[in-house]
């Protein structure tokens, strides 16, 4: 592992072509300082801390297995319209002032649109103009044109999560296909937008499916990947499922990073069940995080996770 991690630091970068198994059946401590030791060679010693915004909850008509806000399983989730501006502003400049370096707007259903558009833009230039946060959003489905608007507007960053890997996919979502997902990176990309995208792991997926899902991350050169631990849901068809141990998560994560070594690796979803925060992760390969309270499943502390940053020996935020 640390001959590979080498060679990835030189430039090599793994393909479908070579055989991966090596990373699955490799020693987990070599195999994560080998992953440690990439992401310090190529992204040094600066992390990403983001927070979420809930700007529109509940009633969506897409019937991802994992999900509180689908209209298609009986939850608990929230349900409102599109938040008004002042509150999406007042939440940012809070979760600026605490530490975070961006802040992402992120609604349920399949797109963002009209008014609802225009609304979202208007937050957007105010957050532009009287914060210094990088600016994100998930909106679902968008055209190129109003991925332009999003960019015009502050947006510098779009998240599409592909979930899983295109075989295991239709298990998990039937509304729309994996080619729909990733034709909408390719939409938001045309308009200049950086990409954030990642999955979902603990979904009954195989390793082969992780592997598929990073080689397609890869090939699309995104910028950041969430990594999100299935929190089995209450009222979802997923309540059942058991969670991954914590050497699997390990794994999980040393794999993203030799395979996408120069992205960020953002621990998301589930990193409370951690102790610690999840301070292993980031010796194994992460080196970003979603922080504060995440949509419908429990956040983690801002003060604890800047903690967490400067006792694994990162530097501010955002340096390289």
């Amino acid at each position: 592992m640390q001959t590979l991690a080498a060679e990835i630091i030189q430039g090599r970068r793994l393909t479908r072509l070579d055989d991966l198994t090596p990373l699955l059946q490799a020693g987990l401590e070599d195999l994560c300082a080998g992953a440690d030791q990439i992401r310090k060679a190529l992204r040094g010693a600066g992390y990403e801390l983001c927070t979420i915004i809930n700007a529109r909850s509940g009633r969506c008509g897409e019937d991802c297995t994992f999900c509180a806000q689908s209209c298609h399983h009986q939850t608990q989730a929230q349900e409102y319209p599109f938040l008004e501006v002042e509150e999406i502003v007042r939440q940012g400049k809070r979760d600026e002032a605490a530490g975070v370096q961006r802040y992402s707007l992120v609604t349920a259903g399949r797109a963002v649109t009209g008014p609802e558009l225009d609304q979202a833009l208007a937050a957007y230039r105010r957050l532009r103009e009287e914060t210094g946060l990088g600016l994100c959003a998930s909106f679902g489905f968008q055209s190129v044109e109003d991925f332009r608007r999003l960019k015009e507007a502050g947006v510098t960053r779009y998240h599409a999560n592909l979930e899983t890997s295109r075989r295991n996919f239709p298990n998990i979502c039937t509304t729309h296909s994996y080619q729909d997902k990733i034709d909408n990176i390719r939409r938001a990309k045309q308009a200049g937008l950086q990409i954030c995208s990642g999955g979902i792991v603990g979904l009954g997926e195989t390793w082969e499916d992780r592997l598929e899902l990073a080689l397609d991350l890869a090939e699309l050169e995104v910028d950041s990947i969430p990594l999100n631990l299935l929190t089995p849901i209450p009222g979802t068809p997923l309540e059942g499922t058991p969670p991954l141990s914590v050497e699997e998560v390990r794994r999980i994560v040393a794999v993203f990073r030799y395979i996408n070594p120069t992205a960020w690796i953002r621990m998301a979803a589930g990193r409370g069940r951690f102790a610690d925060g999840g301070a292993i992760l980031f010796r194994s390969g992460a080196n970003s995080a979603i922080t504060g309270d995440m949509l419908t499943t429990t956040g983690t502390n801002i003060a604890q996770d800047l903690d967490l940053m400067k006792q694994g020996g990162f530097l501010n935020g955002n340096q390289a």
